[in-house]
């Protein structure tokens, strides 16, 4: 398996067989700091962390060469800066990403309109219906490869396949700057090989599960008895996993994405042990949490805080509401009850709120009396304020103040919609 460094990538050639393929997985290579080296030419070639340029931050993206020095994303600024001390560290700039991935989305949306987004760096594509127009798979590839480096100076990596599953293991394989096709009758051979790590859903803890009762590879995973699988993973990851190393992924490209969850959480420049500002940093994030909430129509069932100690234990907490709400001063609440139930032993280094199990607002029944109705109208007069002003033109006179961490960041961001 390539590693993030970009070592042991498998390329295809020109010509090579994509019978049976119809699938594309499609990821940028290195995307946020690829950005960051359009804006500064200068940058290419040097070692680039993108993340708070305070040495509490995390880093969200790094070039591959600072990857080479064993810099990954989520890794602490100031453990980073220690393994690549030669660095160019840049603040990430998430209206800049936002609006290169708009220009490579409607790239890929140009060969198909089935596109489905993962991130705002990768997408699959399903263009066993473009061959008419454009060719074979492997040839719409190529085409979509140098068409993103032409029209935007953008580098990424194809995976081709008869199934999703399949294409996502090809483009890690391929990274960076590569295309690797996997026939459709080479399927079986191509996992065989393949680290167990390295199937869709496996992460480390599974992985270390699996390789303790002497499943390292796919090969041996088609060795296993499935009742051996379900003690390893559970029945449901068991029965998923069984069926990913056989080649089987009946999933089609959704071209409508349905949100899951959506958090903000901050890393603070130094750890806190005060309650009262935790508390009003929750305050603070739950209310970013459901004007996103508001602004993309949705309503949360759950919600949930993440919390990170100094010593970088991270735990989460959930709690699931009476009814779904968008409204900040309801999850601000549930963020609190969650936060009186953690051990405040050790002071705090991260804080995160989340809202999930999200659906369209206003799919509940109305009850004789709303108990938000208040706030809900006080938050959307806050709305309109940011929309008119700009974000925190208006805010809670208890969060007025200067910022303790490097700024708030959405945990999962998506790409922009299409129009």
């Amino acid at each position: 398996m390539g590693r993030g460094d970009g070592s042991g990538r498998l390329t295809s050639p020109d010509d090579a067989d994509d019978s049976g393929t119809g699938i594309l997985h499609v990821d940028m290579d290195a995307f946020y700091a690829s950005v960051a080296v359009l804006d500064d030419p200068s940058l290419r070639g040097k070692p680039i962390i993108i993340g708070g340029l305070e040495g509490r931050g995390v880093v969200s993206s790094a070039s591959y060469e600072a990857r080479r020095f064993g810099v990954r994303s989520a890794m602490p600024m100031g453990q980073a800066m220690r393994l690549c001390p030669t660095a160019v560290v840049v603040q990430p700039e998430f209206g800049r990403f936002l609006e290169e991935s708009a220009k490579v989305m409607a790239i890929f949306r140009d060969f198909t309109p089935l596109v489905e987004p993962l991130s705002i760096d990768e997408a699959f594509l399903d263009v066993r219906g473009a061959r008419r127009l454009w060719g074979s798979p492997g040839e719409i590839a190529r085409m979509l490869r140098a068409r993103v480096l032409d029209e935007t100076g953008l580098v990424c990596s194809v995976g081709v396949a008869s199934t999703k599953h399949v294409a996502k293991m090809a483009s890690t394989l391929s990274k960076p700057d590569g295309l690797l096709v996997v026939p459709a009758d080479e399927t079986a051979r191509f996992l065989a090989a393949r680290p167990v790590g390295a199937l869709w859903g496996i992460g480390p803890k599974a992985a270390e599960s699996l390789q303790g009762r002497g499943i390292h590879t796919v090969a041996d995973i088609l060795q296993t008895p499935r009742p051996v699988l379900d003690r390893a993973l559970g029945p449901a990851m068991g029965e998923r996993i069984w069926h990913l190393a056989r080649g089987q992924d009946a999933r089609e490209v959704q071209t409508e994405h349905v949100e899951k969850s959506v958090g903000h959480e901050e890393t603070f420049h130094t750890d806190i042990a005060d309650t009262a500002i935790l508390r009003g940093e929750l305050r603070r994030l739950a209310d970013q949490v459901g004007a996103r909430l508001r602004r993309h129509g949705w309503e949360a069932s759950t919600i949930s805080i993440k919390v990170r100690y100094a010593d970088f234990t991270t735990i989460t907490r959930s709690q699931t509401l009476v009814e779904p709400t968008a409204v900040g001063q309801r999850i601000g609440d549930a963020a609190h009850e969650l936060f009186a139930t953690v051990d405040r032993s050790q002071s705090v280094r991260l804080i995160g709120v989340r809202a999930e199990k999200l659906r369209p607002a206003g799919g509940s029944a109305l009850a004789l009396w709303d108990d938000d109705a208040e706030w809900r109208s006080i938050e959307g007069a806050l709305d309109g304020a940011a929309a008119r002003f700009g974000k925190g033109a208006v805010t809670r006179a208890n969060l007025l103040g200067k910022a303790r961490g490097g700024g708030t960041l959405p945990s999962s961001p998506r790409p922009p919609r299409a129009d």
